[in-house]
């Protein structure tokens, strides 16, 4: 009996981020589908989760952007890929891709790629560094504004590309699973009294995710409580704290670090808030919010101009404005109750309709399939 066919995902680590959660989330399909299941990365705690949801992790070096790494790890992937008869290549990075392509031609494997940024470039060389993540034989890309991108930049046919959005787990981020006391607990530990009204930005600590912006906005919204969810860099922390403290708002924001329970932390902000500066490839963080059916502020540019309907499943502001961010967020906070809660059950139905994680798995394993012999 022939093996059951191996799709091997590559990728620098498995830390954290919309990315690794991605890849989880596809080793999952892959496995439901009867097929063999491989990551390939230098390992992390989600490391784990594939070993969990039916895949097999295999520890490399792939975190690395040094060319003569780059050249032993295609030959580490190439021995992988003959070893365990892979049929598929998916490269999600783009260090780990150019190992992945060089190991793709030395097999015989097909080469898939999934453009999950806008990369910036800046430097010289950067374009052919950033192009191997449009040489797959089939490019994903995770919103139009990444697919007009790619073939723009790139010249990349239309046919090969392919559009398959981000997804949202429902069964994660479901309003209705949620005990209204760890709402309250959540709230609580902010320093939230029931009728404060809590903003919240999840998202790394990291100058152009726009938390800055969000502090700005804040002196312009009295009493409102400001929510940072998520680490990262240490300096831009405290230039926030510091900040908040020259504005006189320090005991107004918050910042929470890492929040586990992202789904209980959405459900405890009464508003909130994409902020970033820069184009987001597609935005995780604002479908995970509208699931949880909360009202969503979100910079206009990027992935969230197709994922905010204006004014109907949330509201777009202009990139780096705290002023007009301000403004937005005071117009949704003096809305009744009832009116804002309409607008997050829209953005809910919204999400399911377009932006599910299994959604995102099947035409995943549907490009896999226009590949396989």
């Amino acid at each position: 009996m022939p093996r059951p066919p191996a799709i091997l995902q590559v990728l620098p680590a498995l830390v954290s981020g919309g990315v690794e959660r991605g890849t989880v989330e596809i080793a999952e399909a892959i496995a439901g589908a009867g097929w063999r299941a491989l990551v390939a990365s230098a390992g992390g705690p989600l490391a784990a989760q594939v070993e969990r949801v039916g895949g097999v992790h295999v520890t490399l070096p792939l975190d690395t952007k040094s060319p003569p790494a780059i050249w032993h790890n295609a030959a580490r992937i190439a021995a992988l890929a003959r070893a365990e008869e892979v049929a598929i290549i998916h490269a999600r990075s783009r260090g780990p891709a150019w190992s992945g392509l060089i190991a793709a031609r030395r097999t015989g494997a097909r080469f898939v790629t999934t453009y999950h940024g806008a990369y910036n470039e800046g430097v010289p060389g950067k374009r052919l560094y950033n192009s191997v993540m449009a040489r797959g034989e089939r490019v994903i890309a995770i919103s139009r504004f990444i697919a007009e991108l790619i073939e723009a930049r790139h010249g990349t046919p239309r046919e090969r590309i392919r559009l398959i959005p981000r997804g949202v787990d429902p069964r994660r981020f479901d309003p209705a699973s949620v005990a209204p006391a760890r709402v309250l607990a959540q709230r609580e530990a902010w320093g939230a009294a029931p009728a404060d009204k809590v903003v919240l930005l999840p998202g790394r600590l990291t100058r152009w995710k726009g938390q800055m912006v969000l502090v700005e906005a804040l002196a312009r919204l009295p009493g409102a409580i400001g929510v940072l969810a998520g680490g990262g860099n240490d300096a831009f922390a405290q230039a926030l704290q510091d900040r908040a403290v020259q504005l006189g708002l320090d005991a107004r924001l918050v910042l929470a670090g890492h929040v586990e329970a992202l789904d209980v932390a959405l459900l405890a902000a009464d508003v909130v808030v994409h902020a970033s500066t820069d184009p987001e490839a597609f935005g995780r963080t604002v479908i995970e919010a509208q699931a949880m059916a909360r009202p969503v502020v979100a910079s206009d540019l990027g992935g969230p101009r197709e994922t905010v309907e204006e004014g109907v499943t949330g509201w777009r502001v202009a990139p780096g404005d705290p002023a007009a961010l301000a403004a937005t967020l005071a117009r949704v906070l003096a809305m009744p109750e009832g009116e804002r809660a309409a607008v997050g059950a829209r953005a809910r139905q919204a999400v399911l309709a377009r932006y599910s994680t299994q959604a995102m798995q099947a035409a995943t394993l549907a490009v896999y399939r226009e590949l396989l012999p």
